[in-house]
């Protein structure tokens, strides 16, 4: 799968280590491990490190060692948070999700994937109320974010938001996945909210981009025979990674989904997933980290969220300039769900009143970025 550009990979903090090659990299150049952090890497083939090199004020979290090499580091002065058994997520993971590993197990059906199988802890441990299950949610979460802002360092990141209805095989479906590989033709990197609908449509896109174009339209024929994730999310799920295994190598993009939102799966077309299991903290960070500007879709109630938890920020120019807002389909949001007035009235005088624009068709969505500066 194409990466997302080099400028934009992850630069890692000087103190991280996040895997093995960096491990072995650190003790190689500095030959110590005082006060670095290292993050969920399998430790147990370095136990003889371990015991000899200095580990004063360093974190090891959720990093697999030999029982006497963690006693050792901890009596050292480092600070040992072990991993926790029996989850069906690591709490302390460094890196973004995959599609693979969310949909694992898909053969089985998507009740025996590990995404599923989280959202089942989600709602047993939430019902219980068990504090350290909302402890393990809320580091997890942060890490989560944390991979994301070392993964899209320097990107120039576009947001697209709209509905989890929104069918495959029919127009504004089509179109959503045009817009998205319109969007990453031009060098973007396309976010969404990483479900069904709107949002699998846009990340397809941004996979079929390095492709002719003739290979966005058989995949859409192609993804039709499942049009929706109900009633079976197993048979919706095959279908995309029947048009990853028959184009593979496709382009990168990002979806941040929700367990909050556990009817909604992730979609297999996001090279790179942040899975949250707080809601308000993926909004949040959704919409912080589309610095090039949002494209609006038409959608129902969240998507009429998204549009006003972007536009505050926007109106107190609390994270800077104002970025762009694009909302399509005049018919939608004039009449059916009358946001852009609301909108406009609150841009009104202010700096982000020349970074709005409703645009009619969804072909009109990429230029009208291009025009408020995205």
């Amino acid at each position: 799968m194409h990466p997302i550009p080099a400028s934009s990979h992850r630069a890692a903090h000087d103190d991280e280590i996040e895997s093995l090659a960096e491990f072995d990299a650190v003790v190689a150049e500095h030959g110590s491990l005082a006060r670095f952090r290292v993050q969920a890497v399998d430790l147990t083939g370095r136990t003889d490190v371990l015991l000899r090199l200095d580990t004063t004020g360093a974190v090891f979290l959720g990093c697999p060692m030999d029982p006497g090499a963690a006693a050792h580091v901890a009596a050292a002065g480092a600070l040992v948070f072990p991993p926790v058994p029996g989850l069906p997520f690591d709490p302390y993971r460094a890196f973004a999700y995959t599609p693979d590993e969310l949909f694992d197990s898909l053969a089985e059906g998507y009740e025996a994937t590990p995404d599923a199988r989280a959202y089942a802890w989600f709602q047993r441990t939430k019902a219980d109320g068990d504090v350290f299950a909302s402890m393990l949610r809320a580091i997890h979460d942060d890490a989560v974010s944390d991979a994301l802002d070392e993964l899209l360092v320097d990107a120039r990141v576009v947001g697209v938001m709209g509905g989890h209805a929104m069918a495959r095989g029919t127009a504004a479906y089509a179109g959503a996945a045009r817009l998205g590989r319109a969007l990453t033709r031009a060098g973007f990197t396309v976010a969404t909210g990483g479900g069904p609908g709107a949002m699998e449509a846009a990340n397809l896109g941004a996979y079929a981009a390095p492709f002719a174009d003739d290979m966005l339209e058989d995949a859409l024929r192609l993804l039709a025979k499942a049009p929706s994730f109900r009633p079976s999310v197993t048979d919706w799920a095959r279908a995309a990674f029947e048009v990853r295994e028959r184009w593979p190598g496709g382009g990168a993009s990002v979806g941040i989904p929700t367990w909050f939102y556990g009817h909604e799966p992730p979609n297999a077309f996001a090279a790179h997933i942040g899975k949250y299991f707080a809601n308000a903290t993926r909004e949040d960070g959704l919409l912080a980290r589309s610095t090039a500007g949002v494209v609006f879709l038409p959608g129902a109630a969240g998507t009429v969220q998204e549009i006003f938890d972007n536009a505050t920020p926007n109106y107190y120019e609390s994270r800077g300039e104002p970025t762009p807002m694009v909302l399509v389909d005049d018919g939608h949001w004039t009449r059916e769900l009358p946001a852009w007035p609301l909108l406009r009235s609150l841009a009104r005088g202010r700096a982000m009143e020349s970074r709005i624009a409703l645009v009619d068709r969804i072909e009109q969505a990429a230029e009208a970025l291009k025009r408020l500066g995205g």
